[in-house]
């Protein structure tokens, strides 16, 4: 499967954004996927992840109650709601899918190119 996030942007601290994750067949709907990001000098970290229907989902502790991630297969997509953006939010971010549900691991499959999220103070 393949995957294209878009949506981020440069944002206040406080605001909001919200990406998607697109991908481009319908075997979207047998993955677990989830995002991603990357912020300069910095390793890759798990944000947030979904099941394949959606059922189970988690969050990186820095993230919770702030961010909501969801899906809906029949459009293929993936999207990811970021409120109350906070400075130390600032990254590229990225989804991924893998086959089976994998919280708070980068270990997954099929990567999509990175969409760049600044949040300004």
């Amino acid at each position: 499967v393949q995957l294209q996030a878009s949506g981020g942007g440069l944002v206040q601290a406080g605001g909001s954004l919200r990406l998607s994750c697109a991908a481009s067949d319908a075997t979207f709907g047998d993955y677990a996927v989830g995002w991603f990001r990357q912020a300069p000098g910095k390793e890759r970290e798990p944000v947030a992840a979904i099941s394949w229907n959606g059922g189970r989902v988690d969050y990186a502790d820095s993230v919770k109650g702030r961010f909501t991630i969801f899906r809906d297969n029949a459009q293929k997509t993936m999207w990811m709601q970021m409120n109350s953006l906070k400075p130390e939010d600032t990254a590229v971010y990225y989804c991924a899918a893998t086959q089976y549900y994998s919280p708070h691991t980068t270990k997954y499959h099929y990567w999509g190119q990175g969409t760049l999220v600044t949040v300004s103070s």
